[in-house]
């Protein structure tokens, strides 16, 4: 009987363990161990790959489109509002601070030089001071104490105007002090009295109105810097504005080109809104810098110079005064001529020239009255004053006394015959054209603030506006891929 081989040995072995199935999702340890990790995306790659989408995909052109129209009109409501509030903060500044502490500077000058003129007058008198001319003297010093201290209050306790109100209260005490010396000299009969008056209105001359005068000239450069910096376009605002007007327009073209659509009410609106933000800032800084230029033009100028002829009227009056105070005891440097009056002669010289200009920048006839008035006084002052000084100069030294200060107890007729009532008289014509003046440069300079009133808040919410209207246009053709 036959039988099948044996296989060897060698061959036999136990039977494979059979397969497992394979569990799906789960992965053997091997694999697990082997494969390598995937790799990182920082956040540029994927912002890169978000910007790509975006630009690739015309939903992702709109988002950014949308964003970008909003961010410029909201910017151009932002720097359109903070420009206009400004300009409106330095035109206020012209109205209600420069100008008043340049016209207070001014004020200054004249009290002091007032109160000198009204001194050497009631030294003349004899001595017994007129009442009218120590309350005169009394009132100018009071006026530029008060002064003083409103400036030192609206001024930087820093800057060169400080300087100067320090130096001006720290003289003018002195000076008050020398002047009651020669008071209590002249009522004694003391001639010491005239030395004295001599050395307060050196003083004065010397100290105090060259310090009064920095002020002015301080504070006016003051007016003249906010004045610059309230007329100054809003370049950044219009240039912003111009910007996102071109870029509104370029979107609802395309739109258009795209789609057919003539009109987006949101871009519209956005539109509108800018157009109304460029077209309110260029017409409300054209009145205000209109306003500010006539301001300047009229006010201001003719302002500085009825203060420079005022000034140089109160000079000629206290050197025509010391003309008899001294009489002719002062020289000037070469010896040949008495100091008094070779300064009233500038003075008088300097008070016509002023008068001239300001003649000729007088608008209207209120304005040019009073200066036509001072210049008529003018020449009736140096004809009075020619006649006192033939009079002085023949010896009659109380008939050129009275010729200079009115005579004693003499009535009103008699009083106006002298040169102190023409000077008087010089002096209330430049006083009434000077408050028509300041009139017309308040007028002109408020106009300024009131064009620029409620440009500030009505550009920045006109900016909110457009920039919520270009997204609403934005999204309203989002919905549309939805």
């Amino acid at each position: 009987m036959t039988h099948p081989p044996s296989a060897p040995a060698a061959a036999q072995g136990p039977a494979p363990a059979p397969a497992r199935p394979a569990v799906p999702g789960q992965v053997s340890r091997a694999a697990a161990v082997g494969a390598a990790p995937p790799p990182a995306r920082g956040a540029w790659a994927t912002g890169r790959e978000v910007l790509r989408a975006a630009a690739t995909t015309e939903p992702g052109r709109l988002r950014v489109l949308g964003a970008v129209l909003a961010l410029l009109v909201l910017a151009l409501g932002t720097v359109a509002g903070l420009e206009a509030a400004d300009r409106a903060s330095s035109a206020e500044d012209v109205v209600g601070r420069s100008q008043p502490l340049s016209a207070d500077a001014a004020a200054i000058y004249r009290s002091l030089a007032d109160a000198d003129s009204t001194a050497a007058t009631g030294f003349l008198a004899g001595i017994q001071e007129p009442a009218e001319s120590r309350a005169r003297y009394d009132r100018d010093l009071a006026t530029a104490s008060r002064l003083l201290v409103k400036a030192a209050a609206s001024t930087d306790g820093s800057g060169e105007s400080a300087r100067e109100i320090t130096a001006l209260n720290e003289l003018l005490p002195r000076y008050a002090g020398l002047v009651e010396r020669a008071r209590a000299a002249n009522r004694q009969g003391l001639p010491l009295g005239g030395a004295y008056l001599r050395y307060a209105n050196q003083e004065m001359t010397t100290r105090l109105l060259p310090a009064a005068e920095r002020l002015y000239a301080a504070e006016t450069a003051r007016l003249h810097q906010d004045d610059d910096e309230a007329r100054a376009w809003p370049y950044l605002a219009l240039g912003a504005g111009v910007l996102a007007l071109g870029v509104l327009v370029w979107a609802q073209r395309r739109e258009y080109r795209r789609t057919n659509r003539v009109f987006s009410r949101g871009l519209l609106a956005a539109t509108a809104a800018t157009v109304v933000v460029l077209l309110w800032l260029a017409g409300a800084h054209t009145v205000a810098r209109s306003g500010l230029g006539s301001a300047q033009a009229e006010g201001q100028r003719s302002l500085q110079l009825l203060n420079e002829a005022r000034i140089s009227s109160l000079k000629a009056r206290a050197n025509e005064n010391l003309t008899q105070v001294a009489r002719g005891a002062v020289l000037t440097e070469d010896g040949k001529d008495d100091k008094y009056e070779a300064e009233y002669a500038r003075g008088m010289t300097a008070l016509a020239d002023a008068l001239g200009r300001a003649t000729r920048f007088a608008d209207d006839e209120a304005g040019r009255a009073p200066l036509a008035e001072a210049t008529a006084r003018v020449a009736e002052w140096r004809e009075r004053h020619a006649a006192a000084r033939k009079l002085g100069e023949a010896g009659d030294y109380q008939g050129a006394l009275d010729r200079i200060i009115g005579p004693k107890g003499a009535g009103p007729k008699e009083a106006e015959q002298s040169a102190g009532y023409s000077f008087d008289q010089v002096d209330a014509a430049l006083e009434r054209a000077l408050a028509h003046e300041q009139d017309e440069f308040t007028r002109s300079a408020r106009g300024a603030v009131d064009a620029l009133t409620g440009l500030p808040l009505g550009a920045a919410a006109l900016g909110a506006l457009g920039a919520l209207g270009a997204v609403l246009g934005v999204n309203r053709r989002l919905a549309e891929y939805r």
